[in-house]
């Protein structure tokens, strides 16, 4: 059998005494299981079951609760009395299978696999061997034009069936081989119910993610930042040659996580608004009004610039004061002018181009109409060692965006907007059907992307130490779509993940950071841009071709 390759039958042969004697161990928890462990849980979902229950007045709801309670008890104290006996059963059979599971059933079984690979590659070759000799000789035989053209398409298509037929074999072994490595964590499962250590999870992850890897897929999901970090990669080889300097330093590092931080509040706002099938072109233009507000309230002594004619003096408010004053209100003004765009997108189902459009065209016109288009100056020193500090020289306007990150990972995936987020985006008319409300949704979307917007444009004012203009931040709307394009936010809708918008923006940053340093031109580094958010998108394109 060490030099065969091993049959279904001879597979099950090896298995039956590792499933004899941990199945017979497993009979003798289910039983201990039977009046404590399983008691509990079937009373606990008998109690819910009640508690949802509306054919039930309050006093018969509370009489049949109080019941099974004491019934929940009883099942308690058989469950604590019998855990010594089902840990150390557990125990035994977890110690039996370490030390017996691959010696006894697991590597023999992988090891036919390996041979079984070597016998169909083998196979493969010989069949196309004998294909190749068989049209050899059909083709001595024709002379006819179109005979030989048949010919040749009948060899393809047979070379092509050999081939389906090699994958074909490969797979049900690759099937076979992965069965056999899951069964002893099927036998974990039924003794733990399903606990499972964190080790252990991480094993079954590495294992499934082997068994389903796909390398078309994977160069879909991952070929633009395998390119791009090859690209960043050749500029920290170059940089040093070029520069007399190197690239990927600490202080660079931190200065690249500096500057992406505000964005990354852009980038994860516009981010939902394009889950939604939707964009934002009006993100430049909210952080200049944004910059322009925080850069007045917070000045350093009396305004130099008006608003409408009428100068602002915010310097009898005390500084702290002024700080939340100041974020108050670019987060109101970012989240009118976005509720705005919201409300025309989800009442009319007007696209978002135009919606944020109009909103860009209307905060330009109106900031550069009321501030004569002038730069606001420096706001008061003090106030970015208010908001965000250098803690030995650290930046924590980092954690700002870290803070952004978690928050908003958290909508995504842990509530009801979020999960009606995704599946607006997906489908929604099937959402609409479902019971969701699109236009709330979409409203909330639009006003989530204000509230980021708002504190961006905040965060970069400290950052910046004012200087806020209503030009000021031109070109960001497109850097932040950008970001949430090749991290992986599809604008096919109800796609997308958060990290993949975090890894945008870092990319992003570090890119233009590099050519910066670099000397290369900004308008080169348009080009750059361009390029890459043109190979996003055709890769996302093929994504959805491919699943179509």
């Amino acid at each position: 059998m060490d030099n065969k390759i091993l049959t279904a039958e001879q597979e099950m042969k090896l298995r039956a005494p590792i499933d004899e004697r941990v199945g017979a161990i497993q009979k003798k928890i289910d039983e201990l299981r039977k009046d404590g462990t399983n008691r509990v849980l079937s009373i606990q979902s008998e109690i819910d079951s009640v508690k949802r229950d509306h054919i039930y007045t309050k006093t018969e709801k509370e009489t049949k609760i109080a019941r099974y309670q004491t019934e929940l008890e009883q099942a308690r104290a058989v469950e604590a009395k019998n855990k010594a006996a089902i840990d150390s059963l557990i125990a035994e059979a977890e110690n039996y299978l370490k030390a017996d599971f691959d010696k006894m059933y697991f590597q023999p079984v992988k090891e036919s696999c390996e041979r079984e690979r070597v016998q169909a590659r083998e196979n493969y070759r010989q069949a196309v061997e004998k294909l190749e000799r068989e049209h050899k000789e059909s083709l001595a035989r024709l002379s006819d034009h179109n005979e030989i053209k048949d010919e040749k398409y009948v060899h393809k298509n047979r070379l092509f069936a050999a081939k389906m037929e090699l994958e074909k074999d490969l797979q049900q072994i690759k099937d076979r081989q992965h069965a056999a490595y899951a069964h002893r964590y099927h036998l974990i499962d039924l003794l733990r119910m399903s606990k499972f250590t964190f080790g252990e999870t991480r094993a079954q992850k590495w294992e499934n993610y082997k068994y389903t890897f796909n390398r078309r897929s994977f160069l879909l999901q991952n070929g633009l930042y395998i390119v791009i970090i090859l690209i960043f990669v050749g500029l920290c080889v170059i940089t040093p040659v070029v520069k007399n300097t190197p690239l990927l330093t600490y202080n660079n590092v931190l200065n690249i996580l500096q500057q992406a931080s505000p964005r990354m509040f852009l980038a994860l706002g516009v981010a939902g608004l394009i889950l939604l099938t939707g964009t934002d072109l009006s993100i430049g233009r909210m952080v200049g009004m944004g910059m322009t507000t925080a850069t007045i309230i917070m000045h350093q002594g009396v305004n130099t610039g008006g608003v409408f004619g009428h100068i602002f003096d915010f310097t009898g408010v005390p500084l702290g004061l002024r700080v939340i004053m100041a974020l108050v209100a670019c987060i109101f003004l970012c989240t009118c002018f976005t509720s705005l765009a919201g409300f025309f997108t989800a009442k009319f189902k007007m696209h978002p181009f135009i919606s944020t459009m109009a909103n860009m065209l209307m905060i330009f016109g109106i900031i550069t109409y009321a501030t004569k288009g002038v730069s606001f100056g420096a706001i008061e020193p003090a106030i970015p060692g208010m908001i965000i500090p250098k803690v030995n020289g650290f930046p924590t306007i980092i954690l700002w965006a870290v803070a952004a990150i978690a928050i908003i990972w958290f909508i995504w995936n842990k509530t009801t907007f979020g999960k009606n987020l995704y599946a607006v985006g997906g489908n929604p008319e099937a959402a609409s059907v479902s019971g969701i409300s699109v236009f709330r949704v979409t409203m909330g979307a639009f006003i989530l992307a204000g509230i980021l917007y708002g504190f961006g444009s905040w965060l970069e004012c400290a950052r910046m130490v004012g200087s806020g203009s209503a030009a000021y931040g031109q070109g960001w709307d497109m850097d932040a779509i950008a970001a949430c394009v090749v991290g992986g936010v599809s604008f096919t809708g109800g796609i997308g993940k958060i990290s993949g918008v975090v890894v945008g923006v870092l990319i992003f940053t570090a890119l233009t950071y590099s050519l910066t340093i670099l000397g290369i031109d900004t308008n080169l580094q348009f080009v750059f841009e361009g390029i890459i958010i043109i190979s996003a998108v055709t890769l996302d394109c093929l994504k959805y071709v491919q699943k179509k």
